[in-house]
């Protein structure tokens, strides 16, 4: 099965539900007229409806069909179980997103790098700094760090542009999974300068460390938020015994 055909089925169904093309509480077309809209198997559009469904957009219910259960927030919402990129992110939320690269550098991981990052002591890096601002304000400070030997060739201009699409679509690197962990932390000095904390004098944390296909780490970020723009939605399902 083709990747990107249910990956585009995929994109076009959540921006229909996004836009509320499909709005909240509604049911989709069934599967035998995707199939037919989308010229594909039915297994690709059941790829496809399974990727929705796993991030909260859709339910399916037997008897009636698949109900959209997506529902637009005030706030920048970010996904908990998907990879989204920041442009993927601000798009779904109607933002107007640009990225100021803030440093850009080559390091080689010492002691004190491993043990924060999970990185082998030694590993050689890309160390990058983005400023990530939704409609004109400075709200994230992304702080990146990536394998040179799995993620090779990143310069300044591609941090600035995506680091994932050019894995993704120049290298042709699987983004398999991400192990995140959230806290809230004093603002320091680098947030104060460099986000618009208003009256914060705090911020919400999230350092993740990201796998490829072969279960190997290339990623290691922390994005630090203002709260007034964090918002991070998660779907969970009750699992009965």
């Amino acid at each position: 099965m083709a990747k990107a055909k249910y990956e585009s089925i995929y994109k076009d169904l959540k921006g229909r539900i996004e836009s509320e093309e499909y709005p909240y509480q509604s049911i989709l077309p069934p599967e035998s007229s995707l199939v037919v809209t989308y010229d594909c198997s039915r297994n690709t559009v059941r790829r496809a409806l399974k990727q929705l469904g796993d991030l909260g957009y859709i339910q399916a219910i037997n008897g009636v069909g698949v109900r959209v259960i997506y529902q637009p927030v005030g706030k920048a919402s970010f996904v908990i179980g998907g990879i989204e990129t920041f442009q993927e992110t601000a798009l779904r939320n109607r933002l107007n997103a640009t990225t100021e690269v803030v440093m850009f550098a080559e390091i080689t991981a010492d002691n004190r790098v491993a043990k924060r990052t999970g990185f082998p002591e030694g590993t050689e890096l890309y160390y990058i700094q983005r400023l990530r601002k939704l409609d004109g304000k400075p709200c994230i400070l992304d702080i990146n760090m990536f394998d040179r030997s799995l993620v090779p060739g990143i310069t300044e201009e591609i941090a600035g542009r995506s680091v994932y699409d050019y894995i993704e679509n120049e290298l042709h690197m699987d983004i398999a999974m991400s192990k995140r962990r959230m806290t809230v932390e004093r603002a320091t000095q680098v947030d104060e300068k460099c986000l618009s904390l208003g009256d914060y004098n705090c911020l919400a944390v999230v350092t993740s460390q990201t796998f490829n296909g072969m279960g190997l780490m290339f990623e290691y970020t922390q994005s630090r938020h203002v709260p007034e723009y964090f918002c991070f939605m998660d779907t969970a399902v009750r699992k009965t015994t």
